[in-house]
């Protein structure tokens, strides 16, 4: 009783049901006053044409009552049809009845608007009097009440005709809007049971067919975020084990008096700790921007003053390199709004990247223009560039997919990545686009600082 399929069924067919009912019951009272209509007609017709003939046969309405006195007393041509009352009374030129029926009597006046709407009866072509209604549809002959029967009966048969195939109709519908739920409800329950990558067929196109893919699209997202999740897992236990198995040994050989406390030990330890403090600081900042609440100070910022900011932080670095370390800024942009110190530290960690990628004698350029409604701050270098099937991934954390940008001693890998939540957290985005042998470039859009962009 609580299933969906059995509702739906019910549903379809009580509406059936009530529809074809409603049909057949407005089938049979149109037919049968129709008949009646007919019927009616059919005798006044013939009273016509008698009345008629009598005026043409005596040239008056004299005697008029007794001969349809006695036509109406006559017996009927079916002994099984009971005797028809008078149905009518035939008023003469003047209005006046000549035949008595109920409620009239022979001499009374016949009121205007009834002989209006009555049935003229003319002898060469000048009319002679009126037959008027005054009953309503006499009582049917067996052959007529036969064919009234056989109407309603196929009235009848086409209801529950119609009420079959609609329950057979419903049942197929039913199951059909039904299955993609049931679909559903199996991919939910293994999705529950831990089996994340569930794809269900999508059946049709209608908002059940949206909602299946809309499911699919979920359940891909969902097993690969878990993915994710167990990748990045194994990655920060490796990467906390290996400083941490550095620094037990260094501490193991101390305290059994293998090593000798000598400044370069002790220097490698601090770096060590240096690595260990940088990842951890690194995933409480995505921990942070995940959660939305990583603290940040907008205000208006200038382009000029960020770029000058990194070419003094890092332009002693890449002079060390050989590597050129230029600026192109279009004139005239208008400030973002962000935080600088956030600001600062994305932009940094793309010239870092740069700088580790960029042989010597490269260059690596950093440029900033307008882009519609946006400021694009981009850094170009000409390292080796990044393969178009890893390109897509350098956003992910943890990713070790390119060995030409494979995670180095001092990075924790999560660089990008928090770039990326920063840069969102600002209202904006950041794309990279690469060429094996090319280089690679970094665009990061931000919005103005004010709304109309100038």
């Amino acid at each position: 009783m609580r299933s969906l399929t059995f509702k739906l069924i019910v549903a379809f067919l009580l509406t059936s049901v009530l529809g074809v009912g409603l049909a057949a019951i407005l089938a049979w009272q149109v037919t049968t006053r129709e008949f009646d209509r007919f019927i009616m007609g059919q005798l006044r017709n013939e009273f016509v044409a008698n009345a008629a003939a009598y005026y043409h046969d005596r040239g008056s309405w004299v005697g008029a009552g007794d001969y349809f006195r006695r036509l109406d007393a006559s017996p009927p041509p079916d002994p099984r049809t009971p005797p028809r009352p008078p149905q009518f009374v035939l008023a003469d030129e003047k209005g006046t009845a000549v035949t008595p029926v109920q409620p009239y009597r022979v001499g009374d006046p016949i009121p205007r608007d009834l002989l209006d709407r009555g049935a003229p009866v003319e002898v060469a072509g000048r009319r002679v009097g009126t037959v008027i209604d005054v009953a309503q549809a006499p009582a049917l002959n067996a052959r007529e009440i036969q064919y009234l029967a056989s109407t309603n009966r196929a009235l009848a048969l086409a209801a529950l005709g119609a009420a079959l195939v609609a329950l057979l109709a419903g049942i197929l519908l039913a199951r059909s809007l039904t299955r993609p739920l049931r679909d559903l409800t199996q991919a939910i329950q293994a999705m529950a049971a831990g089996e994340l990558r569930q794809q269900v067929p999508v059946r049709s196109a209608d908002e059940l067919g949206t909602l299946t893919e809309a499911f699919n699209r979920l359940s891909a997202d969902l097993a690969h975020a878990n993915e994710l999740r167990r990748q990045m897992t194994a990655d920060i236990a490796h990467d906390l084990r290996t400083p941490l198995t550095v620094i037990n040994a260094y501490i193991d050989g101390l305290r059994d008096g293998v090593f000798k406390p000598t400044p370069e030990r002790f220097e490698a330890m601090h770096n060590e700790m240096q690595h260990l403090q940088r990842l951890v600081d690194d995933l409480r900042t995505l921990s942070l921007a995940d959660a939305g609440e990583l603290p940040m100070l907008k205000t208006p910022t200038s382009c000029g003053a960020l770029l000058d900011r990194l070419v003094a932080a890092y332009g002693p670095r890449a002079e060390a390199r050989a590597i050129s370390l230029a600026v192109a800024m279009e004139p005239g942009l208008p400030d973002i709004l962000a935080d600088p110190e956030r600001m600062n530290q994305v932009l940094g960690n793309l010239v870092g990247n740069a700088l580790r990628y960029t042989p010597s004698g490269g260059r690596i350029t950093l440029s900033a223009r307008r882009r519609e409604h946006a400021v694009a701050l981009a850094v170009a270098d000409t390292g080796a560039g990044i393969a178009s099937d890893v390109l897509p991934h350098v956003f992910d954390r943890f990713y070790r997919g390119d060995p030409a940008r494979s995670q180095q001693e001092d990075e924790s890998g999560l660089g990008l990545a928090i770039a990326k939540s920063i840069v969102e957290a600002h209202g904006g985005r950041i794309e990279v686009q690469s060429e094996l042998g090319q280089g690679t470039t970094f665009t990061v859009l931000m919005p103005f600082a004010m709304s109309t962009g100038s």
